[in-house]
């Protein structure tokens, strides 16, 4: 009988998050420039309800960090399986991410997205950087809420209803 070999801490850490299931928010903002900027992430939570704070997680690499190193408002969506094609789309080419009519001019010139389950506006309070990451908290100030839809979730690196098979 072999045993099998333990895996490292990082390959330990990728497996066991692919098998852990994460709803999907599209975070988006607006570079000092006017340019907008959005990406998928796994990583709301709820901080409190009063004040009514989240958090969410970014890597400092990633190409909407300098327009959430630097504005002083995001715009949170949650997203549904109508609106599925939104996160693939938020996850994808950096140049495709606002083409199209798929989103509006929102509160302090925020892009929002048509269709989502909801959205809030957050005022970051708070950045903190960790390793080459930053845990950003934000203050809900107004938001709005869509067409109730099925949740949406991320797990093994594919978008799902909850119940579809990987």
């Amino acid at each position: 009988m072999s045993i099998p070999e333990e895996p490292d801490a990082l390959a330990a850490f990728k497996h066991a998050f692919r098998r852990h299931a994460a709803g999907v928010v599209v975070i988006t903002a607006v570079t000092p420039d006017g340019k907008q900027v959005g990406f998928t992430a796994t990583s709301l939570a709820s901080l409190a309800a009063v004040p009514p704070l989240a958090t969410f997680n970014m890597a400092r690499v990633a190409s909407a960090w300098p327009a959430i190193e630097s504005t002083d408002y995001v715009a949170i969506h949650t997203m549904g399986v109508r609106t599925r094609n939104l996160a693939e789309r938020m996850s994808g080419s950096h140049d495709l991410r606002f083409d199209g009519d798929h989103w509006f001019v929102g509160p302090h010139g925020l892009p929002i997205l048509k269709g989502v389950t909801s959205w809030m506006i957050g005022r970051i309070v708070e950045r903190f950087p960790v390793a080459g990451n930053a845990v950003i908290v934000v203050q809900i100030e107004e938001g709005a809420v869509g067409d109730p839809d099925d949740a949406l979730i991320y797990h093994e690196r594919t978008y799902l209803k909850p119940g579809d098979q990987v």
